[in-house]
């Protein structure tokens, strides 16, 4: 009866649970062909689900979706680590009643190491669950759950990118769909085979959102051609790197290869402006001829389409994040940005099986001829961000904070990614700066529970050396790669997620994983104690700074440094915050030459000689990380606060001086704005940083130019910046529930915002009024708060 209980409560509640189990279901898979790279199952049972609270609970490897009578119900799993699985449980209250109903589950069991998803054996386990009743189940109680191999998905393609699995391309005729569509479909037997049990993980985060968004305007339309003349086709590394290390077809076996394909295709423009276009319009598409689709915004999730073909028919769907010479180049990020469709005649519902990044979306049909309505995408993106509100008087704020946002909930569903797009990776150190944000838009931090518990569980981490985390997770690193100085943002993280979240007992059990990482830097400390020949890839940010990393990098000792005394804090070892201090000293006396910090310093005949490589963000890092500070180094400080920042491109200030990229120097620079209270400063520097990246994309991006993502997870720190640094609430702490705002200067008439902490919000407006600022602050019933008037106006608390 207990355990009946709790699945109806799952069902009503599946996101709050923080346990997980089947009642009846074991794993299965089509027998032998667990280990098959990109095979497509689809399993299908019939119920009839009587009782309260009917719900499917899943989980698989490597990935699935599920229909409830051949409707889009849900996608999965959220992520765990190596050899652990977390089960979805999907509510199925809006099935039929009194009839039979049937649930389909189409699983890609991808079995190639990524940084997205993990190589492991293909499995399915799943039940119907009703009034505690199991209604179906694999290979368990109720009704059998039938299987068929999904050979219409071509299973010998291209990756999607060096980090993702396979790209989509599709062979199919009418009735493709119907094994998931019916009770009545005949699917012949497939002998499913019992796999090993795997231990399971709670979801534990909320269930993605999937709304549909639709086009709202063509950009361009034309028609193809064959190129004159090919130059040397461009071939990236998920094509020619297949082999013992990166998982795939070797492009040799490939059936078909669009990425090269369309390379020999020129789009010609038509002149002529195209055509207003609403969602249900109906585009034809004659034979070599295709359409731009504008989305309005860079958006994540899966493409799809009502499709009516005349005549066999090739339609690809190509897409990126922006235009390039007003056009579509599905190679710009490094990704094959193309889902190919193979179609003889007749009508289809079609919808990508992997979500995708874009803003905008081309047709393209290089044979045959077809029409094309209902064109959307479905979004697969974070449902928490809802309530989270600011706005000002300046709408170049108001704007960035929706691009923020935006950015955060394609970001954040079961970890915190880097992009939604070419990885969907875990990495460390973006972790750091999207996790700060997301107690302020989902008044939370389940995500980062899981994010750190993917780390705690696996006894070690295959291919990496003993003590050294990955660079991100749950991934695979079959080639030895990690970096080195990321796994200390970890540490850091790790203390900032021990305050906003009061879970001292994660903090508790990563101590093992968090002081062996410490022993893996021993022996790479030289005579002085720094950080020397620090092996694999040293990655400081995306500028010159990556290029001055050996011998003894400075920015990675700064670190170091801080990741020592921040253990120190955390377990108690004042021994470790003694030696941070220590190392700051050292840094100091070595790194700074009178007027800038240097980057690195090599040997040269057995003595540590500094070089005169500097960079910007190496000297944000000296003062972000305590080696310097305004009332030490106020020169130095004064420099860089009023002759640095956005504007230097223009001015040419410092040329010698290396400038900062996004990530990870501008946003540190503006941290350090932020300790000083320099909220009119910070104002414009954010928006000169990033206000055309939001008016470009509705997102904002990995650089300062649009030539990598235009949506990563770690810009969305632009929110934490907007509450704090303009609105004032500089401190919001749900474990011992009180606020502090602090109301700083700045040009504004009027700012407000709101944020969600538990089940109340936090909300503060202020405004001026006769040369008075008035001020409301709203909190929850037994919160404490504190206000700071720093600014030089008399303070009216409403």
């Amino acid at each position: 009866m207990l355990r009946a209980l709790l699945i109806a409560f799952l069902a009503l509640c599946p996101a709050v649970a923080d346990e997980a189990h089947f009642l009846s279901a074991r794993p299965v898979w089509p027998r032998g062909q667990e280990k098959e790279k990109n095979l497509t199952v689809g399993f299908r049972t019939s119920c009839q689900p009587a009782g309260a609270h009917p719900a499917l609970a899943v989980t698989a490897s490597t990935l699935y979706r599920v229909f409830l009578n051949g409707e889009f119900l849900g996608y999965g799993p959220a992520r765990g680590p190596y050899g652990h699985f977390r089960v979805d449980v999907w509510d199925l209250s809006r099935a039929a009643a009194g009839s039979a109903n049937t649930v389909a589950i189409e699983v890609a069991g991808y079995n190639v190491n990524s940084y997205y998803v993990q190589d492991q054996p293909s499995f399915l386990q799943a039940e119907v669950v009703a009034g505690g009743a199991v209604l179906a189940s694999t290979s368990g109680a109720g009704a059998p759950f039938t299987a068929v191999i999904l050979d219409h998905r071509v299973r010998k393609v291209q990756r999607y990118s060096f980090q993702r699995p396979f790209s989509e391309a599709y062979r199919l005729d009418p009735a493709w769909d119907c094994w998931r569509t019916g009770a009545t479909a005949s699917i012949p037997p497939l002998d499913l085979a019992p796999q090993p049990p795997v231990p399971l993980l709670p979801r534990r985060v909320a269930y993605p959102e999937f709304l549909l968004r639709q086009p709202y305007r063509q950009t361009a339309h034309g028609t193809l051609r064959p190129r004159p003349t090919v130059g040397k086709l461009r071939k990236d590394r998920s094509l020619t790197a297949i082999g013992p290390k990166l998982g795939g077809f070797p492009e040799a076996e490939l059936t078909l290869i669009p990425y090269i394909d369309l390379q020999r295709v020129e789009s010609i423009l038509s002149p002529d402006p195209p055509l207003p276009t609403a969602w249900n319009d109906q585009l034809h598409l004659a034979p070599h001829s295709f359409r731009i689709l504008d989305l309005g915004t860079n958006l994540t999730g899966f493409l799809g389409a009502t499709v009516t073909v005349l005549r066999p028919t090739r339609l690809y769907f190509t897409f990126d994040e922006i235009l390039t010479g007003g056009d579509v180049d599905f190679k710009r990020l490094g990704c094959v940005n193309i889902v190919t469709y193979d179609l003889a005649p007749g009508s289809y519902r079609l919808e990508s099986f992997e979500p995708y990044t874009l803003r905008y979306l081309k047709l393209l049909v290089e044979d045959g001829e077809c029409d094309v309505q209902r064109i959307y995408l479905r979004e697969y993106v974070n449902p928490e961000v809802g309530l989270a509100h600011f706005a000002s008087s300046d709408d170049r704020l108001n704007r960035l904070f929706a691009a923020g946002r935006e950015t955060f909930r394609q970001n954040a569903l079961d970890v915190f990614m880097d992009c939604p797009s070419r990885e969907r990776a875990g990495w460390l150190c973006d972790s750091f700066f999207t996790a700060r944000v997301a107690p302020l838009v989902s008044g939370n931090t389940k995500i980062e529970k899981n994010f750190f518990e993917n780390f705690l569980l696996p006894e070690s981490f295959s291919g990496l050396p003993q003590g050294m985390l990955p660079m991100c997770y749950p991934a695979d690193h079959p080639d030895g790669v990690f970096i080195p100085n990321w796994s200390l943002w970890f540490v850091l993280q790790l203390e900032e997620y021990a305050q906003r979240s009061g879970d001292r007992r994660m903090v508790d059990a990563l101590r093992p994983k968090v002081l062996g990482l410490f022993d893996y830097f021993k022996p790479l400390r030289n005579r002085d104690g720094l950080l020397e020949n620090l092996k694999s890839w040293v990655f400081v940010e995306w500028s010159a700074a990556n290029k001055f990393t050996q011998d003894v990098n400075y920015p990675s000792n700064m670190l170091y440094a801080a990741a020592l005394a921040s253990a120190g804090r955390m377990y108690g070892l004042p021994d470790l915050s003694r030696e941070a201090e220590r190392l700051r000293g050292l840094i100091l006396q070595q790194s700074f030459d009178g007027e800038f910090f240097v980057d690195n310093a090599v040997r040269q005949r057995g003595s540590l000689v500094p070089t005169r490589n500097r960079t910007e963000v190496c000297q944000y890092f000296a003062f972000y990380f305590g080696v310097a500070s305004p009332s030490t180094h106020p020169k130095l400080w004064h420099t860089l606060q009023t002759q640095f920042g956005p504007h230097r491109r223009q001015t040419n200030l410092f040329p010698e001086i290396h400038p900062a990229n996004a990530f990870v120097g501008n946003y540190l620079r503006l941290e350090l704005l932020s300790r000083l209270g320099l909220s009119s400063q910070i104002v414009d520097e954010s928006t000169a940083y990033l206000l055309y990246m939001a008016d470009r994309t509705g997102t904002l991006w990995e650089n300062i130019e649009p030539s990598a993502s235009c949506n990563h997870g770690f810009a969305s720190h632009a929110v934490k910046i907007l509450y704090r640094d303009v609105l004032g609430l500089y401190e919001i702490d749900t474990v011992q529930k009180r606020v502090l705002v602090r109301l700083a200067d700045s040009n504004l008439e009027w700012c407000e915002g709101r944020v969600p902490v538990g089940d109340g919000t936090v909300s503060l407006r202020w405004w001026k009024q006769q040369g008075r600022l008035h001020c409301r602050l709203d909190a929850p019933a037994g919160w404490t708060s504190a206000l700071e008037n720093r600014t030089q106006l008399p303070l009216v608390a409403q």
